[in-house]
């Protein structure tokens, strides 16, 4: 990852009539990045996606994608991107080799480059002993590697991808991130969302973008260490389930859990909490109270949950 900024967001926002899809969004993203855009169905992520990708035009604000405008430029932007959507979009009764072929002529490869540029796809994706075969017969896994193999044939600086690993195992996963890796390590851009949590860990970094606003941005680590105003508990205890009844009545308890042998707690984060609960834990058949660090699920939800209720609170205010 270098310094160089290749995806800029400056107060991006769309509106269908009176409803705000985006809401002035602000994002920088470095070359060479791998970058997590995350986000409930519904939050904007898919729109702000198509906007990057300069298929929608943006209501107010600006951005620009491997230095080009989305909106004065977006056959610009096109050239410079690719893109993998979560479903197989490649033609089936092709074989993986005619796929390519295809593509680079759509992607206007000069001819000189082609034969050169498949095969370093075939190479890269691991299709050698596959390029005969119909794309439509490939076991889902391997229909991935074809269809990032085809988003990257023309070098393009930017790679968006929309949960490019949704119905697959977790081994096919993993060595679908493996090649990830291998483009940013070339310095190609990847912009990707996703709903697992153990692909999020794989960023460098973070995004989580609710109802069209973004609520964080940082790295795993910063974000589990500083995002959330909640805190998580482990409690250690003889009896989980009896423990668990208790824990979920008490003051300022978010969510309960068993977890292993133990309760973990999602509370809120103030120093009156964190006493009333040590305060309960005889009652509860506890030994002991220990803030430890969250998952990224954890800070999501922490964060969500939040942000409703600070809108809750202020409807109230205004009515």
């Amino acid at each position: 990852m270098t310094g160089e900024t290749s995806v800029v967001l400056n107060k991006l926002t769309k509106r269908f009539g009176g409803f705000t899809a985006v809401d002035a969004v602000d994002l920088r993203v470095s070359k060479g990045e791998i970058f997590g855009f995350l986000g409930p169905n519904g939050a904007g992520k898919s729109t702000t996606i198509r906007m990057l990708c300069g298929l929608l035009q943006p209501t107010s604000g600006s951005a620009t994608v491997a230095g080009f405008d989305v909106a004065r430029e977006p056959e610009r932007v096109k050239q410079h991107i690719g893109y993998m959507s979560q479903r197989f979009s490649l033609y089936e009764d092709l074989t993986v080799e005619e796929n390519l072929d295809f593509f680079s002529g759509i992607y206007r490869i000069a001819r000189e480059r082609r034969a050169e540029r498949k095969a370093w796809v075939l190479e890269m994706a691991g299709l050698l002993d596959r390029r005969h075969e119909l794309a439509g017969l490939l076991p889902g896994g391997w229909k991935q590697r074809l269809a990032l193999g085809c988003a990257l044939l023309h070098e393009p600086p930017v790679l968006f991808l929309d949960e490019p690993t949704s119905g697959v195992d977790p081994t096919t996963r993993r060595n679908f991130w493996d090649l990830i890796y291998g483009s940013a390590e070339r310095g190609v851009t990847v912009f990707v969302t996703t709903h697992y949590m153990e692909e999020a860990e794989y960023c460098d970094r973070l995004a989580l973008i609710y109802r069209g606003q973004l609520t964080a941005v940082g790295t795993p680590a910063e974000l589990k260490r500083t995002a959330m105003r909640d805190r998580v508990y482990r409690v250690a205890c003889a009896q989980p389930t009896a423990a668990l009844e208790a824990a979920e009545a008490l003051p300022g308890v978010r969510d309960a859990a068993i977890f292993g042998g133990d309760l973990r707690l999602v509370a809120e984060g103030s120093s009156e909490t964190e006493a009333g609960l040590r305060a309960a834990l005889p009652g509860m058949g506890a030994t002991s109270l220990e803030p430890v660090i969250p998952s990224l699920e954890e800070v999501f939800v922490s964060l969500i949950e939040g942000k409703d209720r600070d809108e809750g609170k202020l409807a109230e205010v205004r009515r």
